[in-house]
């Protein structure tokens, strides 16, 4: 059977790749298209169109996407529509993809199945969101709060678990480093806007605490070939010293004895990777007030909002200085014990460890009421 995965930016692809080897195991022959970059098409997944650069922070900054992304949306619709594949596969990216699963059903009237993963507005508890997301798509939730969200409104909905809880091992605790060195893992994210505000200020958190343990080493992570580029001219212009560059979470954290990482699903991944870490934020003032409008919540980091409690401690926008950056993380590479214990109890508020295999299971039997 085909299928088409529709991603926005790094996170939601690799899901999308994860889901798509998950979905091999019970479909053998399934034939891949979508949308994504890098990652996708080193999986084999044929490139329908490439999103590189389409992520953006907050929805002033989205407006100059606007255009492009508008007919990008009405050429995939008009694609799909042509194309039928068996199963319409949405990773996060709301933005967009709501956008393009109502195209489909309501302006060209597309019947195959659609399968919204991680359906937006997940902690906004948002019923009208909810209502517009199950009346185009299937949803597919990673949070047993949205799946209790939507049951209560007697919406459509499908939970399994987290589908990434499954794919990380973590490591076995450590003690903490010697109290003049250690390894750090620096993850700024990978928007633009995202790597303009974290790299400077963690290259100044990096020197505070590199003048307070001289032995120190980090490890600057990057998620794609752009990133890359961008953060081997910061360490340059910098002057940073014992700073390397990877790609990709796990290659960045692999020594790490602790992290500081922007909020996203880098920082889950890291937590359930059993690396500690302290996560941070930071938009253009000019989004802060809408940010804060939407959003009233006391957390914003992945690990805090499932546990419901401050685990990771979490750094946004003015509190995110670099002497905040460099006590908070001294702090953990003291004693990185608590931060692991906590991430044991993450790991199992995610859900059942088969959870990726169901969800491909799910999105195969969706695809074959399509063919049948």
């Amino acid at each position: 059977m085909r299928y088409f995965f529709s991603t926005g930016e790094p996170s939601g692809e690799l899901v999308a790749v994860l889901l798509a080897r998950a979905i091999r195991a019970f479909d053998p022959d399934a034939i891949f298209e979508g949308i994504g970059s890098e990652r996708m098409r080193n999986e084999g997944i044929a490139l329908w169109r490439d999103h590189t650069g389409w992520a953006s922070m907050g929805p002033l900054a989205a407006i100059p996407r606007i255009p492009k992304l508008l007919a990008t949306m009405w050429r995939t619709a008009l694609h799909l529509a042509k194309t039928r594949p068996d199963l319409v596969v949405l990773v996060d990216f709301g933005a967009f993809n709501v956008r393009l699963a109502r195209t489909l059903r309501r302006r060209l009237r597309y019947a195959g199945p659609v399968l919204d993963v991680f359906p937006p507005a997940t902690w906004l508890d948002n019923e009208q969101r909810a209502r517009e997301i199950s009346a185009y798509a299937v949803p597919l939730t990673a949070f047993s709060h949205q799946y209790a969200f939507y049951q209560r409104h007697a919406l459509p909905i499908a939970y399994f678990g987290h589908p990434l809880a499954s794919q990380y091992a973590m490591r076995a605790p450590r003690s903490g480093p010697a109290a003049d060195g250690g390894t750090i893992a620096l993850l700024p994210g990978s928007r633009a806007g995202e790597l303009r505000y974290h790299v400077p200020v963690l290259c100044a958190a990096y020197r505070l605490l590199k003048a307070r343990r001289p032995r120190l080493r980090g490890v600057f992570g990057a998620a794609d070939a752009r990133g890359e580029a961008m953060l081997r001219e910061a360490i340059a212009r910098e002057a940073l010293a014992d700073v390397t560059v990877e790609r990709g979470v796990r290659a960045a954290v692999a020594d790490a004895d602790a992290a500081w990482v922007s909020s996203g699903t880098a920082v889950l991944e890291t937590a359930l990777l059993g690396v500690p870490c302290v996560a941070l934020y930071i938009i253009a003032p000019v989004l802060v007030r809408h940010a804060r409008r939407v959003y009233r919540g006391t957390y914003i980091t992945l690990p805090n909002l499932v546990l419901e409690r401050e685990v990771v401690p979490e750094f946004q926008q003015e509190r995110a200085t670099p002497q905040a950056l460099a006590d908070a993380l001294e702090t953990i590479l003291r004693d990185p014990s608590i931060q692991y214990t906590q991430f044991t109890a993450l790991r199992e508020a995610l859900g059942p460890p088969d959870a990726l295999e169901r969800c491909a299971k799910f999105a195969v039997e969706l695809a074959r009421t399509n063919a049948s």
